[in-house]
């Protein structure tokens, strides 16, 4: 029964129901591939084990009785460790977090409503806030394929638990790429969904107790295949159902978007690739340039970003930017770059007024961006500009990334492939296109126009189910 791990949600609920399996066999699978694992990648970070086999013999004595089950009934789950769970509270990193005693979730809420069985929540960075998944209170998690090498943030453990087997389903949340990131570096299935899609409430950050829905950050599913993202998407939206749309590769428009931004020639080569199959499967697949403004892009979507993550950050750290303002002015009119400390610094320390400019400049780029979806059902575009990279736990201003030719690249610069959705508030499902000449998984975001989440999955499962999906990472 080991090998089920292996396959999707979809097939393991499909197990259950036809009863091969019980809800509390497949739990202790999972706690023991779990086990097994977690020493290389220390992905689980907490559990509550005694609630979820209590869960767990629930649906089963349910489903015994012939009780109509919703639609993730028996099926083990884990949870971010951004989203509040009732026992376990949302951490992100932080030990004070911790010693709450919080209700569920909005969306953790609605999968326990769908019998899904909680059992563990999996690693972030400090307040989410990074591209790789380590704290003081949990250590590091480590990628499936290369434990050198980060899983991404910030929901790193996330898709390493997907990627090793350890969980089916997750739940992960993105304001600055962090479902995407961690789903290319790991090779796993990833939704953006539209903002305001899926509730927020639950999440931390911002403070817990929070009613006001954060600008950028969204809520969305994780998986080993897009049928199951369509399948969790459905559940988290709760009352809102998602189009049951069927794409036809060979009537799609698709842009194919490589240019403006740096990026490493192994991970431009696997997409070219993915582009090549599309079209040999009927696609009109043509290269674009940037939809937007790159430079306008980048500037507006670091000061509506910074204005949101500022008010996370201690009190003493935000007076600390605001001294900062100054000469990170100097620094930018001298000639340093916008991604250096000096922009990320200003915009971290950004005015009201300064912000309002951004959003103005957002509606403006929101406006552009519609107009080149007349021409194309969808954009393919990077992730990000590497493979997944060596961890590197120093201060942000002095880490750098290192393409495959040699090349440095400013640590920020990954932002620049995910701003365009995140600034725009457009849906992205996040695909395997293939792996790099080094070995490492590349996964391509497939991005649509405002509310179109339903094209861009079924799009991603016809890519999926034609062209290939996932892959399991080479580890016992």
């Amino acid at each position: 029964m080991t090998d089920l791990l292996a396959r999707d949600a979809t097939a393991q609920l499909s197990a259950l129901r036809a009863k091969d399996i019980s809800a509390v066999e497949l739990l202790k699978l999972s706690l023991a591939r779990h086990e097994q694992t977690h020493q290389t990648l220390n992905a689980v970070v907490t559990a509550d084990l005694g609630r979820a086999l209590d869960t767990a013999r629930a649906m089963d004595d349910l489903r015994a009785k012939g009780a109509s089950l919703g639609p993730l009934a028996g099926l083990p789950m884990t949870i971010k460790d951004a989203l509040d769970v009732a026992g376990m509270a949302a951490s992100s990193g932080v030990e004070l977090l911790r010693r709450r005693k919080p209700q569920d979730a909005v969306a953790v809420g609605h999968v326990r409503q769908a019998g899904a069985v909680i059992w563990a929540k999996t690693n972030v960075p400090v307040m989410t806030a990074d591209w790789q998944s380590f704290n003081p209170l949990y250590g590091t998690t480590n990628n499936p394929w290369d434990p050198a090498r980060t899983p991404g943030g910030s929901s790193g453990g996330a898709a390493a638990a997907l990627a090793a087997g350890v969980t089916a389903l997750e739940i992960g949340s993105d304001i600055g790429g962090s479902l995407r990131v961690p789903a290319s570096f790991c090779g796993v299935f990833s939704h953006k969904p539209t903002w305001g899609l899926v509730s927020q409430l639950g999440h931390v950050p911002p403070a817990p107790g929070t009613h006001a829905e954060r600008d950028l950050n969204v809520i969305g599913p994780m998986a080993r295949s897009a049928r199951d993202l369509r399948l969790l998407l459905s559940v988290l939206t709760a009352g809102v159902p998602a189009k049951a749309e069927v794409a036809d590769l060979s009537r799609l428009k698709i842009g194919l978007w490589l240019e403006s931004f740096p990026l490493d020639p192994e991970v431009a080569a696997v997409i070219e690739v993915l582009g090549a199959q599309l079209s040999a499967a009927g696609a009109e697949v043509r290269p674009i340039s940037s939809p937007v403004s790159a430079d306008q892009l980048t500037a507006a979507y670091q000061t509506l970003l910074g204005a949101v993550q500022a008010t996370d950050m201690p009190i003493k750290a935000q007076t600390s930017l605001r001294r900062m303002r100054g000469v990170a002015g100097l620094a930018l009119r001298l000639g340093a770059g916008p991604q250096s400390w000096a922009g990320l610094a200003r915009a971290y320390a950004a005015t009201h007024a300064e912000w309002i400019a951004a959003d103005e400049v957002r509606a403006r780029l929101k406006q552009t961006t519609n107009e080149a979806f007349a021409a194309f059902d969808v954009i393919l575009a990077p992730v990000a500009p590497v493979v997944a990279f060596p961890h590197d736990h120093r201060p942000f201003i002095r880490r750098r990334l290192t393409t495959s030719e040699g090349q440095a690249l400013p640590y920020a610069t990954m932002f620049n492939w995910i701003a365009l959705a995140t600034a725009c508030h457009l849906p992205v499902t996040t695909i395997p296109a293939g792996l790099a000449a080094s070995g490492l998984p590349v996964g391509v975001q497939i991005i649509g126009p405002h509310g179109a989440d339903s094209r861009t999955l079924a799009i991603a499962q016809a890519i999926d189910e034609r062209l290939g999906g996932f892959i399991a990472p080479p580890m016992g």
